[in-house]
C-alpha cells in the first residue's frame, strides 16, 4: 500500500460531539488505519497510541477541549488526540525537522500544554493547574490527566497523587491507561495491586461477579485509601463504557481515577502479536511500502562515522552493517558479567531499550528492573554497592537529571563503585529537545571524584566500559550516543598504549610534528576532527587530534600536551558550557597554561527535533565547522552567534 499523499479529512471536535454509536465505531477504525500508515512510514510510537484510540475519543466527546485540560503523560499516546485536533495533514511530515512533533507541542495546538516528554510528570502538573484554577474562581474547568500504569510507577506520580487525594474540592480527573507495559511489562507491587483489580470479583475485564452482600471494601483500591474516588475497571476499548465512566467521573466534581484496561497496539495485529513491547515503537519504512512494522533501528550515526576520516556526515556500508553503540554495550557487559560475579545491573523501566535484556537473558537474578524510577534506581544501585556488588545503571542521557541529588549525594560522596551506562548521549535527532543528552557531562561535572569517560568507537567503547567497572575507588560514568558505532578508527602509531597518567591517558589519533593547534574530540567527534584536521593541514595549519577517553577530571597528560600547542579547540556534543571543554579550560588556567582553550560543543539552548547530522551542523559541530572555528580562533575572531532555527532558546 502506498502512503496517501492527500489525508483523509476526520470530523472536528463539534462534529464529534455530535457523533452517534455506528459514526463513532467506523472513526475508530479508520483513525487505526490512519495511524498505522503513517507511523509505519515515518517512524514513532505505534502500539501506544493504537491502544487509546477509543479513550482519546471518549475524552473528547466528555470534556471541552481546550476549556477542560487534556494531559498526557510522557506524550507518546498523543497521536490520537493530534487526529482529532486537527493536526491529520501534519503526518505526512510526523517527526521530521520543521514537521509535527512526536510529542504534544504548545507550538503546535492550543490543545497541547505540556509537551515534557519525561514519564510520571502528568499528574504534577495537573495538581498544579487544579489549585491556580481555584484561586482565580475557575474551577469549573476540569484537568484530566492520561497516565500509564508504567508512568505510575514512578516517585514523581505517587508524591502527586498524595497532593492530589489530600485535596477533595478539585475536579481532578485521573485517567489510568493500564495496559501491564511501558517499554516492557510494568513491575513492582503497584502493577501487582492494579491486576488484583483487574481480576477482582465484578471486575470489567472478566473477574466473576460479587457475591451478594461483598462489602465495598473487599476490593478497595489504593486510591481511595488515598482520598480519591475510584471508578473501574473499565474496558478501554468499549466506548460506550469509557463515556459513561468518564461522565460520571466529571459529574463527581472532586478527585477521581478512572481505571481503564486496555491492549497496546489494539487492532494491528503485528503489534498484538508482539508480546516484548507491542510495537511501542517503530521504525521508518521505505515511503513506496509503508508498511513496515519493524523494531526501531538506531538513529543517524555519530557525525563521520562512514568512512575513517568521515567528512563530517555521510554514512556509508561500513556504516549501515555495524553494530549500534546498544548492541556494543550489551554483549561488552554479558562478557563482564560472566567475568565478574559482583556484577549486577539496574535500569528503569527500559531493559529492552538500554541493552539489559542480553544480560537477563543469561542471568535474570542479575538485572534489576525498577521501574519508570530513576532516583530509585541509582539509590538502589548505592546500595548494592555498599553491599559488595558493583552496579552498571544503563539510563538514557536524557534522564540522569532526573536523579542528580542521588548521583551527588548518596553515589559520589560515599565514593561507591557504581558505573553509569547513558545511552542516546548528545544529540537524538526526532525526538525532540526533552530527549537531546546533551545535559549529562555539565551535570556530571559537579559531582567530585565521579570519572567520565567517552567512547569514540566500538572498539573504546568495550574499553572503556571494562575500565569503568574494573574502578573500585568511586564512580564512573560511560556515555555514547544513539545510532551505529561505524568503523573503528585507531590511535595513531605510538598515540596508545603509554599513558603517564594509567588508564586514563587520551588517545592521539592524528600528530604532526609541527605542534599549532591541537583538537580535543570528544569521544564521537573524533570522525569530524580528524577530518577537519586533514583540511587544516592541508592548509598548512598543523593540527594534532586527541581523544581524552577519560575527559573528567581531566587527565594530567592533556594538560601537558595543551601547554605545548599554540590553540587548543575542545569538541563534543554536550552544551560547550560546563561539559569536558570547560574542565579542560579551568584546569589549564589553574595550572598556569597559557595556551588558549576554545571550546566547541551545542548552543546553551534546546533543540528542535530533526536529523542528527543537520542539528550537529548547525551548532557547528561537523567537520566545516570545525575548520571555520579553528581559523577565526586563531585569527582573533569571536566564535559563536545567536543559534539558528534548529535550536530555538
Amino acid at each position: 500500500m502506498t502512503l496517501t499523499t492527500t489525508p483523509p479529512a476526520f470530523p472536528s471536535l463539534d462534529a464529534l460531539r455530535a457523533g452517534d454509536g455506528p459514526e463513532l465505531d467506523r472513526l475508530a477504525a479508520r483513525v487505526r488505519e490512519f495511524l498505522v500508515e503513517h507511523v509505519t512510514a515515518h517512524g514513532g510510537h505505534l502500539g501506544p497510541n493504537l491502544g487509546v484510540v477509543e479513550l482519546t475519543i471518549a475524552l473528547h466527546r466528555v470534556f471541552d477541549s481546550p476549556r477542560d485540560t487534556l494531559l498526557f503523560d510522557t506524550g507518546h499516546q498523543a497521536y490520537v488526540h493530534k487526529v482529532l485536533t486537527g493536526r491529520y495533514a501534519d503526518f505526512a511530515r510526523l517527526r521530521e525537522y520543521g514537521g509535527l512533533s512526536g510529542y504534544p507541542s504548545r507550538a503546535e495546538s492550543v490543545h497541547d500544554h505540556v509537551e515534557n516528554s519525561h514519564a510520571s510528570t502528568a499528574l504534577s502538573y495537573a495538581d498544579g493547574l487544579a489549585k491556580a484554577r481555584a484561586l482565580s474562581g475557575a474551577d469549573d474547568r476540569h484537568v484530566v490527566a492520561v497516565v500509564g500504569d508504567g508512568a505510575l510507577t514512578g516517585g514523581v506520580s505517587l508524591e502527586a497523587l498524595n497532593a492530589i487525594g489530600a485535596a477533595p474540592d478539585r475536579p481532578v480527573v485521573i485517567v489510568l491507561n493500564d495496559n501491564g507495559l511501558s517499554y516492557a511489562p510494568t513491575v513492582g507491587a503497584l502493577a501487582q495491586h492494579l491486576s488484583g483489580l483487574r481480576h477482582a470479583p465484578g471486575a470489567a475485564d472478566g473477574g466473576p461477579p460479587a457475591a451478594p452482600g461483598t462489602p465495598a471494601t473487599a476490593r478497595r483500591s489504593l486510591f481511595e485509601h488515598l482520598g480519591l474516588r475510584y471508578l473501574g475497571p473499565v474496558d478501554g476499548h468499549d466506548r460506550a463504557a469509557l463515556e459513561e465512566a468518564l461522565t460520571r467521573a466529571r459529574a463527581l466534581g472532586r478527585p477521581v481515577v478512572v481505571h481503564v484496561v486496555t491492549v497496546k497496539g489494539k487492532g494491528h495485529g503485528p503489534a498484538e502479536a508482539d508480546e516484548e513491547d507491542r510495537l511501542h515503537t517503530v521504525s521508518a519504512a521505505p515511503r513506496r511500502t509503508a508498511r513496515s512494522t519493524r523494531k526501531p533501528e538506531p538513529g543517524p550515526a555519530a557525525p563521520g562515522s562512514g568512512s575513517a576520516r568521515g567528512g563530517g556526515t555521510a554514512a556509508g556500508d561500513d556504516q549501515a552493517s555495524s553494530p549500534s553503540w546498544t548492541e556494543v554495550f550489551a554483549a561488552e557487559l554479558v562478557r563482564l558479567a560472566a567475568e565478574r560475579k559482583d556484577l549486577v545491573a539496574v535500569t528503569a523501566a527500559m531493559p529492552g531499550p538500554t541493552g539489559l535484556s542480553r544480560l537477563a537473558a543469561v542471568s535474570p537474578e542479575r538485572v534489576f528492573d525498577v521501574g519508570i524510577a530513576e532516583q530509585h534506581a541509582v539509590l538502589s544501585a548505592a546500595g548494592l554497592a555498599m553491599g559488595g556488588c558493583h552496579p552498571v545503571v544503563a539510563l538514557y542521557a536524557t534522564f540522569l537529571g532526573r536523579a542528580f541529588d542521588q548521583v551527588l549525594m548518596d553515589v559520589a560522596l560515599h565514593r561507591l563503585p557504581v558505573t553509569f551506562a547513558l545511552d542516546r548521549a548528545g544529540v537524538t535527532g526526532p525526538d525532540g529537545p526533552s530527549h537531546h543528552g546533551m545535559w549529562d557531562l555539565s551535570v556530571l561535572s559537579l559531582a567530585p571524584g565521579l570519572r567520565v569517560a567517552v567512547p569514540r568507537d566500538g572498539a573504546t567503547l568495550r574499553a572503556l566500559l571494562r575500565e569503568a567497572v574494573e574502578h573500585g575507588d568511586g564512580p564512573t560514568a560511560v556515555r555514547f550516543p544513539k545510532g551505529r558505532t561505524g568503523p573503528d578508527l585507531p590511535a595513531a602509531p605510538g598515540g596508545a598504549g603509554t599513558r603517564p597518567d594509567g588508564p586514563d591517558g587520551p588517545d592521539v589519533l592524528f600528530g604532526p610534528p609541527v605542534r599549532d593547534v591541537l583538537l580535543v574530540a570528544v569521544g564521537p567527534m573524533a570522525a569530524p576532527c580528524l577530518a577537519a584536521a586533514e583540511e587544516l593541514t592541508a592548509q598548512g595549519v598543523q593540527t594534532a587530534v586527541v581523544d581524552p577517553r577519560w575527559v573528567l577530571p581531566v587527565p594530567a597528560e592533556l594538560v601537558r600536551r595543551a601547554a605545548a600547542h599554540r590553540l587548543v579547540v575542545t569538541v563534543e556534543d554536550n552544551l560547550r558550557t560546563q561539559g569536558a571543554g570547560s574542565a579542560l579550560a579551568q584546569t589549564c588556567r589553574a595550572a598556569g597554561v597559557r595556551t588558549p582553550v576554545v571550546n566547541l560543543g551545542l548552543p546553551h539552548a534546546f533543540g528542535r527535533h530533526g536529523p542528527r547530522d543537520r542539528l550537529l551542523k548547525a551548532a557547528g559541530l561537523d567537520a566545516r565547522g570545525i575548520v571555520a572555528a579553528v581559523l577565526r580562533a586563531r585569527a582573533g575572531h569571536p566564535l559563536h552567534t545567536a543559534p539558528g532555527p534548529e535550536w530555538s532558546a
